[in-house]
């Protein structure tokens, strides 16, 4: 059986070949984040929106994953990408270095709470004050299907929302609550929310919450 402290090997395989569907909002995007802005992509995957970004205009995107596979990939398949390798935390940044960070897709890969912490707090630590965290990733679903896994799996993960798939994958969906609750955690204000429906790695079509969070100014702080 797959569990959540082996799936990470799916990422260097079955996983490091598929195509990543979660889509970009560029409205929500150019609203809170300037080209000028320093970008962290963080579980950058294959490089997918961090070539997108630069596509766009921003000029300064470093996109940083866990997995070497996705990794290498991303450099045959997107080589102008500044893309980086590195599997633990603290990331290899100064406090404060990026204007806005990314997280896309990536909670949902990451069935351990404890895991989810470390990575939105480190994100808390890198994002400027005053910078932001734009998160984009799957709530629970109200579809039978969803409803279903997720009463079968629960026994398995101890966590309702977390499923196996059948090519070896773990996966997570989240009360928006949750979600909510690791970016105020983490030191960020949530200031917009927006949902609708995208695709899935398995062709199918979920929900999404996307939030953009405000990392908060120390009290006192100005400028």
């Amino acid at each position: 059986m797959t569990t959540p402290q082996n799936a990470a090997g799916f990422w260097e395989t079955t996983g490091a070949a598929k195509t990543f569907t979660h889509p970009l909002d560029t409205a929500l995007l150019e609203e809170f984040v300037p080209v000028t802005a320093r970008v962290l992509d963080y579980g950058c995957g294959y490089g997918r929106l961090t070539a997108e970004l630069a596509g766009l205009g921003y000029r300064s995107v470093r996109g940083v994953d866990f997995s070497a596979a996705l990794v290498e990939r991303g450099r045959r398949e997107h080589p102008g990408a500044d893309l980086m390798r590195w599997s633990g935390f603290p990331l290899p940044f100064a406090d404060g270095e990026f204007d806005a960070a990314l997280l896309f897709a990536v909670l949902t890969c990451v069935p351990q709470d404890a895991d989810q912490r470390e990575i939105v707090g480190e994100l808390g630590r890198l994002v400027r004050p005053g910078g932001v965290l734009y998160l984009s990733d799957v709530p629970l679903q109200s579809d039978p299907l969803n409803r279903e896994r997720y009463e079968y799996f629960a026994g398995r993960f101890g966590t309702y929302g977390v499923f196996g798939t059948p090519d070896g994958g773990v996966f997570r969906h989240h009360p928006p609550e949750w979600l909510r609750g690791l970016v105020r955690a983490a030191g960020f204000s949530v200031v917009r929310e927006r949902e609708d429906t995208v695709g899935t790695l398995d062709g199918r079509s979920v929900g999404r919450l996307q939030l953009i969070a405000r990392r908060e100014r120390p009290a006192g702080a100005s400028g």
